[in-house]
């Protein structure tokens, strides 16, 4: 079975998402079976990094939302990350650019660390508060997954990889995705969102009997189909 995720290392969503789709595949009985393909997404693809100006403010500005309602909105953001483990801390994170952070990601999956480079990009700017538009930055970064940082650095300082990043964008645009994440079992169906795990939990189940049934089914493209906390409808 394969899973492709759009996603932006900027979104928290995405962050919690991946983490219920993990707690999801670790109750899945054929998960040695399930790939895993991260795809590249953008939610502001103009973002810029304002030094000194920090998250809350720059977000209240862009969105045209009051400074009190953004804080309440990322208080509860932070309360839903804490459920699966994860610590927010969107005080000091720096609003920036993903798109060189998606280069680097598809850098390292060439690389055979595309895994642990999602993770530790993610961690990074919704924990560490690390600039991921910074070239410096995302070379430490590589580096602590195991990249060597020359290589790194000579391939952020080209446009290298730009154009797979515009790809899986495109990609998503044909496929309808207005926000992130979004999942898509075997080309086949797909989920929208940080749903709970259960909702994982039966696309996984239904993909993997339908599959079952009928092994053909995996050599042909079929409809996109949506996924809820409803279950999965066909399109």
């Amino acid at each position: 079975m394969k899973i492709e995720i759009w996603s932006d290392f900027v979104c928290p969503f995405c962050y919690i998402g991946k983490r219920i789709l993990e707690k999801a595949l670790e109750g899945f009985p054929h998960n040695e079976s399930v790939i895993i393909e991260y795809k590249s997404y953008q939610l502001d693809p103009t973002a810029e990094h304002i030094p000194g100006k920090d998250f809350y403010k720059t977000f209240s500005e862009l969105k045209g939302i009051p400074l009190d309602e953004v804080k309440r909105m990322n208080e509860q953001v932070s309360a839903q990350a804490k459920l699966v483990g994860l610590d927010y801390r969107f005080d000091t994170m720096q609003y920036a650019n993903s798109f060189d952070a998606h280069r680097l990601f598809h850098y390292a999956e060439q690389k055979g660390k595309g895994e642990a480079m999602t993770e530790r990009l993610l961690h990074a700017y919704f924990t560490e508060s690390e600039l991921l538009s910074d070239i410096d930055t995302l070379v430490k970064l590589a580096a602590e997954v195991g990249l060597d940082p020359k290589e790194t650095s000579r391939m952020l300082q080209s446009k290298k990889y730009s154009q797979k990043v515009k790809e899986d964008i495109a990609v998503a645009h044909e496929l309808g995705v207005q926000g992130v994440p979004f999942f898509v079992f075997n080309e086949k169906y797909a989920l929208s969102g940080a749903q709970p795990s259960e909702v994982f939990s039966q696309a996984l189940a239904k993909v993997w009997e339908e599959e079952e049934k009928s092994p053909a089914a995996k050599k042909k493209k079929s409809k996109t189909s949506y996924c809820t906390d409803e279950g999965c409808v066909e399109q």
